[in-house]
């Protein structure tokens, strides 16, 4: 090498700012994985809902048994369910009572999140849902959409809104009983199917409105609130190099993996492969 271009680049390599050399890894990112779920007990709460026969039964007790041995592959750190839960810890207060609970009570969050929870050894359970206290808004307005609609003639695109979830539901219904736990999960964590059944539904009732009452408008801004909300309280949870598995209406899937695809620090994991194969395809 000339002496002329070996001066050169030493001069490069020594004026180079000490900084450089100094910067900190990056923390390794929360993965998350958002696992869609219908609600197990029943609880009515929905704007269509399905009847679930009962999780109890032996032969669910198995079938759910085999979906948390095939989550539990993944390894996660911290899971969390959709309940609410007291701030800051956000710690679920009878996760201490999982082995009764397993027992007695239906829901998604004791039979799948507990009970993994339970068979990984972890010592806490985390509640991140959020409902409207006094004073707050509602985040799911829908009385004030229908009523917009029946004064101003958007009665129509509500029915085919409804009637379409409904026969959705319906499907899904009779399908129920001859289908195994996760087999009736597919649907529920395929990512295609369930943000195209969101912005379908939601962003439809962006018609209902006339410029200045926009009641269509300010649902779809209250259940991002609701979302938003609900995702902040995960990331109060989580911590980097956190393998977090939330248990989540499929309603709530697309905002939430939203929130873990655009959150600085965060990477998504499909559910849909762990599902498919506690579901044997």
């Amino acid at each position: 090498m000339p002496f002329r271009a070996f001066l050169a680049a030493c001069l490069t390599v020594f004026s180079a700012p000490a900084w450089a050399e100094e910067q900190p890894a990056e923390p390794a990112p929360v993965e998350v994985m958002v696992l869609g779920m219908y609600h197990f007990a029943n609880p009515g709460l929905d704007v269509v809902n399905i009847d679930v026969d009962d999780v109890l039964a032996p032969r669910r007790q198995g079938e759910i048994g085999v979906l948390v041995d095939t989550l539990a592959e993944w390894r996660p750190t911290r899971i969390v369910v959709e309940n609410q839960a007291e701030a800051p810890a956000l710690e679920m207060a009878d996760f201490d009572r999982t082995e009764e609970l397993l027992k007695t009570t239906r829901n998604e969050s004791v039979q799948v999140g507990y009970r993994l929870a339970r068979q990984l050894g972890h010592e806490a359970v985390y509640g991140y849902d959020e409902q409207p206290g006094e004073g707050e808004p509602d985040y799911f307005p829908m009385g004030k959409v229908q009523a917009f609609a029946a004064e101003n003639g958007g009665e129509e695109l509500l029915a085919n809104l409804f009637a379409e979830v409904q026969a959705m539901a319906a499907e899904e219904q009779a399908r129920l009983p001859d289908q195994t736990i996760a087999e009736s999960l597919l649907t529920h964590n395929d990512p295609a199917r369930v943000e195209a059944m969101h912005d379908r539904l939601y962003y439809s009732l962006l018609k209902i409105g006339d410029g200045d009452a926009q009641p269509g408008a300010e649902l779809n801004a209250y259940w991002y609130m609701r979302n938003a909300k609900m995702f902040a309280k995960i990331d109060m949870i989580a911590e980097p190099g956190d393998r977090v598995l939330v248990l989540a209406g499929s309603g709530h899937a697309t905002w939430l993996r939203h929130f873990v695809r655009h959150m600085p620090g965060y990477e998504l994991v499909e559910a849909l492969p762990y599902v498919e194969r506690a579901a044997g395809l």
